[in-house]
């Protein structure tokens, strides 16, 4: 069955398991999420589940998304997003998603930001050889060689330049939720997850599970 929530991610802890093994976890807070719009395949072709979460103040939204919301009497969001839901008719307009529609032991994907690295050379970027640290090599970090001389007469693609490193959309597949706390609405994944503390993560069941 196609789920998903969107969620903060508050940061990384242990988790001692019943055999007495230390486990490295993340926590995820997952304030209830609220159903803005439904898509069917009748009307949009596929079944999805338009999600909103956490409120955002009536002045910073533009008339054209205070429709949006108005149509679903439900408070602007700050964060919209979609998911793939196999039964859109059994939700409703405002209807508010939890964490507990996931399970203990459920095996899920989890999207995020990278953190970003801002500009990095190669050594760091991709993870390239350095040069010679001594003996008047005179190049240490650089790139390396650019390629052929007068033929080709350009770079190739694909070549490990320096550039923009980090803050990429990255999905982390087939972790494991170890355990769901529905009071306080935190979820705690086995291992680590993309992105800062406090940043926006969405939370879906795996697709290439075993």
């Amino acid at each position: 069955m196609s789920k998903g929530i969107m969620g903060k991610k508050i940061g990384m802890t242990q988790l001692i398991q019943e055999n007495g093994s230390v486990v490295a976890v993340t926590v995820i807070e997952c304030v209830p999420n609220v159903v803005v719009q439904k898509k069917t395949g009748e009307t949009d072709g596929y079944n999805a589940i338009q999600l909103g979460y956490i409120d955002l103040p009536a002045r910073k939204v533009t008339k054209p998304v205070e429709g949006h919301f108005k149509k679903a009497e439900v408070a602007p969001k700050r964060f919209v997003k979609e998911f793939r839901f196999d039964e859109v008719e059994s939700y409703n307009l405002g209807d508010e998603i939890k964490v507990d529609m996931f399970n203990e032991g459920d095996i899920v994907d989890v999207i995020g930001t990278s953190k970003g690295k801002g500009y990095a050379g190669t050594i760091k970027r991709h993870g390239t050889h350095r040069g010679p640290m001594t003996h008047g090599s005179q190049y240490h970090r650089g790139p390396g060689s650019m390629g052929a001389c007068s033929d080709p007469s350009r770079i190739f693609k694909g070549k490990k330049m320096p550039g923009h490193m980090g803050h990429e959309r990255v999905t982390i597949q087939n972790l494991q939720i170890l355990k769901i706390d529905a009071e306080k609405n935190l979820i705690i994944i086995r291992g680590a997850i993309p992105g800062p503390k406090k940043g926006l993560v969405s939370i879906c069941v795996a697709k290439k599970s075993a």
